[in-house]
This record gives C-alpha cells, structure tokens and sequence, in this order.
C-alpha cells in the first residue's frame, strides 16, 4: 500500500521516452491485426484504496447503485402491495420537503449567526475607530477573529476533519459511485455549522455556500436512514431507503436545497446539481429536487419578512443572499459587446491560472498538514492573522473622498454595514477601501456591486482590494475550516469587472455595478466551468431578463478559454484528493484498448459454485479483497434441452452477502439447492443492504467448516456483462451511465475449456492513469497527438 502522503499529490505521467525503449514502437491505431494483443504490458493493472475525504485520508469503496435482483429482492418486490408502493412514493415526497425544510431553517441559522457575530465586531471597531485606538482596535480586531478561527479549526482537526472544505468535490464522487466515509455523519454536520459560522464571521476569504451544500447533503443522508449510526430509527417504512440508491436520490434533493439556501435560487439550485454534482438524473428525480428547492424559497421568505420587522438583531435586510442588484437599468449597444467579449476572455484566463496556482498551493498545504494536527493550526490561524491585518491596515493606505449629495445612500456612514464608511476619515468624508474590507465579506460584494455608484471607488482601491482577495483566494482555500469557493470568486472577479469600467470610463454604456456582476460570472465559469447554473443563479438574483443575451456570452466565452489550459477547479480537487471519479467522456485512446485486454492486467477473477463448501467461502474472504465473486455452476442441464455438462454463469454474489450469510449460519450438512421458503425464513431483502459487517467479526466453528452454502438466492442473477471484446471506451460509458460497481467480462467464444467469466472490471480499473501506468504505449501515443 503507497504512503498517505502521495495521495493528495497528481500522479506523474510515465515517461513517454521510457515507454518508447519498454514497448515496441508502433501506432497502435495502425494494428492490421484484430486478433493480436493491441498493446504490451509492462506490469500488473492495480488501484489503491486511499484518497482523502475532507482532511483526514480513508479507505474507499464504490456503492451499489445498480439493483441486486437475487431472489429475495424479486419476492419482496413481488409481494408488495399497492398501498406499500403508495408508502414508498410518499415518504421520497415527504423526505424531500424535510431536506428542503431543514435545510432552510439551518441557513438562517448560519445567516443570522454570521450577520450578528460580525455586525458587534464591527461596531466594537467603529467605537475604537471614532476614539482614535487605532493600535486598540487592531489587537481586538485580529484577537476576535483569531479566535473565531481557532474554534472552527478546533472542531475540524479533533472532532471531523471530513468537516474542513467546501465538501462538493466528495459529495459529487458519492454520487459518480464512491463511498466517501463518514463525509454524512451527525458529527460532520454540527461541525460543518459552527465551523461554518465561526470562518465566515472571522472574515476570512471563504463563504457559506460550498458548506451549505455539504449541510444539506448531510440532512439528506441523515434523514434517509433514520438518523445517525448509533441512534437510527427502525421505523419499518425507512427498510425502503435502506439502498445506495435511494440515498444518491435523496442526497441530491439535499444538495439541490444548499445551493438554493446559498442564493436563494431554486432552479439555479436545480440546475447546478445536474450540471455540476448528479452523475445520474431522471425526471422523478427532477421534480423532487425542484420541491425541495421551492421549500427552502418560502422558508427563507419567511424569515426575510420577519427579520424586516427588526427581530434578528443586527440582521440586515437581504442578508439572506449574497448580493441583489435587481435595481439596475440594463441598456447596452451593440459596441458593449466588445467589452463584455473581454470579460468572458480575461475570467477564462483568470480562472484557469487560478486553478493552476491553487493546484500548487493545495499540494504545499498537503506536506504541512502531513505533519500533525498542531501544524494544521497553525496554518489556519496564520491564514487569520494575515488576513485580519491586511483587511484593518490597508484602508489606512486610501485617500478619504468627499460624499457626494447625489449618492444614494447616508454618507458617510459608522455603521456595522453600508456604502460610503467614514473609518479615518473626517466628518463629510468617506473611506471606500475600509467599505469593501472593514465588513463581511456578503456585504463587500453588494458594497462592489453597487449600482449608480460611477464615482464612488477610487482606481487604487479597487487594485488593492483585487489584489488582496486574488492571494487571500489562493491561501485560505485548503486550511482545515469549513470554507466555500463560490464567494472568493466572486470576489475576484467583481474586482477586476468593476476595474476594467472604470479604465474604459465614457467607453461604454454599461453600469460599474452591472461590470462587477459580468466579472464575477466570467470567473466562476473560468474556474468553476459551469454555465447553465450561473447563469440562472444571476438571472435569479438580479430579476432581470434583459442580463440574460450579455451573461450567456460572457459564461460562454469565459468557460471556452478555461477548457484550453485545465480542467475545472473541482476536477482538480478530486484528482488531488485521489478519489476515483469517472468522468463522462473516456479519453480517445480507450477506443484502441479492449475490456480483454484489461482483464488479462488483472490478477485471474475469483469464482465460486452455487452450492460451496464454507472452507472454500471462509478461505476467499480471508485472502482477498474482492467485493464480488462471479458464481458458476458445471455439469448442467440447459432447459429445454437435452444438453448436460454446460456451464452456467449463475450471476454475482456480493462480499457482504457472504458474510451475513456466514453470520446467519446459512449451513446445509449436504450439497444441495435449497427451497424458497428456507431462504425467506433465513433472511429478508433489507439485512442484506448492511454492509458494516466484516469477515473478521464472523466466528465459524471447525466442523461447520466441512457444511455447505447455497449461494443462488443470494446471488445477482441479472449482472451487466461485456464481452472481452468491446473498446474500453465503451465499457466507461455504460459502467458510468448505469452507475455499476462491478461489471462481468464474458468470453467471446464458447467451448469445452473457456471459462464462464474472463474478468471483473471496477472504476479503478478504468480510469485512465491506472490503464497507463500498464500500458505506458498508450502514453507515449498520447504525447504524439499532443504536439500533432
């Protein structure tokens, strides 16, 4: 097994000169041969269990997404009745309101947590300000938010470290297929909500709305099995969702209803989890999401209305949102096309050298954080303390701008929040630095997106604050709190909008606010690459469909340019993490390389009889890490026929079913097939869903070693198989599509002496760096196309 501290790093490529010396040198696009091997192999096809979940390294397996149809599944499909299908369809129905419910109740929680726990330490600011205890207000300044920030990185390194990050880089592996442990767990939710409250209101350059999605995911999961591990519910009506599959469902309502408590927008909601999380959608699905969106809408109105009436302390109107431009008067000519065109090119190189850069920070962060939990620490609380200096220093550097009468706010201003902060400066004079710093980091992008506000920024103090959340973006993304990426982007990228008007000043007919807004969404599509949520998320936001035609362009064009230099931001994360994501399109080469070929990389696939002998059973458990064994039974009868000596490929048995039934003592004294009625008296289909129980925690006596087990009621008898001869490619797409877990590999000639089942493929075995690492051939060919 590799060390742990490889895994958070990018695996090298092999060498594509090293290759060409290994293997023989030749285009294996141009092998006249059908029948030859394609490729030579230089090792033996293997995966590693390990990948980083949060911040703590765990062992990892796939999820059975696809239906067990073994006969104790088609009983007790056959045996329900109409009003348990009713049952069935209800609760989904209900659970998606409860996700939808709680997840809106929990983000007004966060909200009001947030706007409170900063709005007195700014007005404990402001009196230090007004008295002139600079050095004072510095101090209680960087000791407040040092220890906001002590608390939530407390809580992630002892307590969960699955807690720490935005948590969708994990959410969308579990739902490509990838058990990401303890990622759902009640302890990972309260530490996701008060790590959550106390970054955000320690003014560190992260936002609530990665961890939003992570906290309605984890409400999902929680509901849907009844509650947390220890304290489950055993409600019988709960057996139903007691399935990988149903719990991807619900945990995609739940991911839905974070995003829409994050921006209160419920399609933009809807669309990001299909575009960017969901590995597989249907229209049930769709519309469970959407209800679950919609609760969310009218619970957080509920307490907007509420909060208006001046009921939530320091609550401010529209703090339940991140900003709210909907009074801007959009007019644009066809010459502002130009300017919007470069805005979406200067997001798409800005978000992809973003991602390079983060990509390096991330595997630096990586080696400190190898060493302990007290470097881990001391890393957030360095992250602090920088930051807490630079946001309480730097407005000393800006110039005080007189108040305009026509602004349309008070000006100035010593509140907690507002336009046009007085900080240093005297009466009648605003700091326009100290209004987008000295405030939360929600209120810094209203303050920037402003609208009608052309003369309020000066060109220095927007290059400040540009370039102050450009590096605070790269460093405080990976330290062990619970932080989102979507507000440091936002950020950026509103910094250099609003700057890029105000150097084309009576250029352009374009509001400053409204730049801000298209420099914001060029970055996210340049870094994030997604378009079709953005896009609906602003257009939610701003109320105003005539954003749409220049917001689209922008995402377009933004999103293209990225796509030229790296994957996005997430990609990289998962790729970093090395949790084993298959991505929807497989690489071309994959079409030269066949699913036999991959099995003769693999060690021989492990087979048991219908009727075994527990020995045999206990033995392939013991010494072997597979998950699935192929049962097939010799010498039989073909129905209908008069042909014996055939052989069956009876279907796939599940490690966890072998064991529960070694645990259940499923013995026979003779090899036998046993009756429907003794299977179900033995077992029923919802035990079988538990797959904690390890062989290890099986005791099986001596003389039960000698007895029998009949394996075909447990065993999948509608396994998906490709025969050896179909293209790699292909196979990635149906195993990824399908959402398998393991797909058989069946000869494609038939004959005394070939056997049943050529092979087993898994997810490790077909992503591409694991295929390379066997045949570095198809690197080196890579390499050609590359510089073709």
């Amino acid at each position: 097994m590799e060390d742990d501290s490889n895994h958070f790093s990018k695996p090298e490529t092999p060498n594509p000169m090293k290759a060409e010396a290994e293997v023989e040198e030749r285009d294996p696009e141009s092998n006249s041969s059908l029948s030859e091997p394609l490729l030579k192999r230089n090792r033996t096809l293997s995966s590693n269990p390990l990948a980083f979940v949060g911040a703590t390294v765990s062992h990892i397996e796939s999820l059975d997404y696809e239906i067990n149809e073994n006969d104790l599944f088609k009983h007790d499909w056959r045996s329900r009745s109409k009003d348990q299908v009713l049952q069935y369809i209800f609760l989904k129905w209900t659970l998606a309101f409860l996700v939808g419910l709680l997840t809106g109740l929990i983000a007004t929680l966060i909200n009001l947590a947030i706007e409170n726990i900063a709005g007195y330490k700014f007005l404990a600011i402001v009196g230090f300000i007004k008295e002139e205890r600079y050095l004072s207000g510095l101090v209680f300044f960087t000791g407040v938010n040092f220890v906001l920030t002590l608390v939530a990185a407390v809580l992630c390194v002892c307590f969960a470290p699955t807690a720490a990050g935005p948590g969708i880089p994990e959410i969308k592996a579990y739902l490509n297929g990838v058990d990401t442990p303890d990622m759902f767990g009640a302890t990972t939710l309260l530490v996701k909500i008060v790590g959550s409250i106390g970054a955000v209101s320690a003014g560190l350059d992260l936002g609530k709305e990665g961890p939003l999605v992570h906290i309605g995911s984890c409400i999902a999961s929680l509901l849907g099995q009844g509650g947390p591990d220890n304290y489950r519910l055993k409600w019988r009506w709960l057996r139903y969702f007691n399935n990988d599959r149903d719990r991807r469902d619900i945990i995609t309502a739940g991911c839905s209803s974070g995003v829409c408590a994050a921006f209160r927008s419920p399609v933009g909601g809807v669309l990001f989890a299909l575009e960017e999380v969901a590995t597989w959608w249907r229209s049930a699905l769709l519309w469970r999401t959407f209800f679950s969106t919609a609760v969310v809408v009218v619970v957080l109105r509920t307490f907007i209305e509420i909060c208006n009436s001046g009921n939530c302390g320091l609550f401010g109107t529209g703090g339940l949102i991140i900003f709210d431009v909907s009074d801007v008067k959009v007019s644009y000519q066809a010459m502002d096309i130009i300017p919007v065109i470069i805005i979406g090119i200067i997001g798409g190189l800005l978000g992809s050298l973003y991602n390079h850069l983060l990509h390096k920070i991330l595997r630096l962060y990586n080696l400190i954080n190898q060493k302990g939990k007290l470097h881990k620490l001391l890393l957030a609380l360095s992250v602090s303390l920088f930051t807490s200096v630079c946001q309480y220093c730097l407005p000393f550097l800006a110039q005080c701008k007189a108040c305009d009468p026509s602004f349309p706010e008070v000006c100035p201003t010593n509140d907690r929040s507002g336009n046009f902060k007085q900080f240093n400066c005297p009466d009648g004079y605003y700091n326009d630095l100290a209004t987008l710093l000295l405030t939360t980091n929600d209120d810094a992008v209203r303050n920037i997106f402003s609208s009608n506000t052309p003369s309020e920024f000066q060109y220095t103090s927007i290059l400040i604050f540009f370039a102050l959340y450009c590096i605070l973006g790269l460093i405080t993304f990976g330290i062990a709190v619970p932080s989102g990426l979507f507000l440091p982007i936002i950020l950026m990228g509103s910094g250099y909008g609003r700057l890029l008007s105000m150097l084309l000043g009576s250029y352009t007919n374009l509001d400053q606010g409204l730049y801000a807004v298209l420099g914001a969404a060029s970055l996210m599509a340049g870094s994030m690459r997604m378009t079709v949520s953005v896009c609906v998320i602003f257009l939610e936001l701003t109320n105003n469909l005539l954003l749409l035609p220049i917001t689209m362009i922008v995402l377009l064009i933004a999103k293209t340019v990225g796509d030229s230099f790296n994957p996005s931001i997430y990609e990289i994360i998962l790729e970093l993490k090395g949790l084993p994501f298959l991505d929807a399109n497989p690489e071309p080469w994959m079409r030269n390389l066949t699913v036999g070929e991959l099995a003769n990389a693999k060690s021989p696939a492990v087979t048991l009889s219908g009727v075994e002998k527990v020995s045999r059973i206990v033995d392939v458990l013991k010494n072997t890490t597979h998950n699935a064994f192929p049962i097939v039974d010799q010498d039989v009868l073909v129905p209908g026929t008069v042909v014996t000596g055939a052989t069956e490929l009876h279907g796939l048995i599940l490690r966890a079913h072998l064991v529960q039934a070694l645990k259940k003592k499923w013995f026979l004294a003779e090899r036998r097939r046993t009756e429907d009625w003794e299977v179900q008296e033995k077992f029923n289909w919802v035990e079988l869903s538990e797959r904690e129980l390890k062989i290890e925690q099986v005791a099986v006596k001596h003389d039960e070693m000698e007895m029998y087990m009949d394996l075909h009621p447990l065993t999948n008898t509608t396994p998906y198989t490709v025969v050896e001869s179909i293209s790699v490619a292909k196979a990635m797409v149906l195993f990824r599509q399908v959402g398998l877990r393991h797909m058989l590999i069946v000869p494609k000639y038939q004959g005394a002496g070939v056997p049943a089942v050529v092979g087993i493929l898994t997810r490790q075995d077909l992503r591409a760096y694991n295929i390379l690492t066997v045949f570095p051939h198809l690197a080196t060919h890579k390499e050609q196309q590359k510089h073709k």
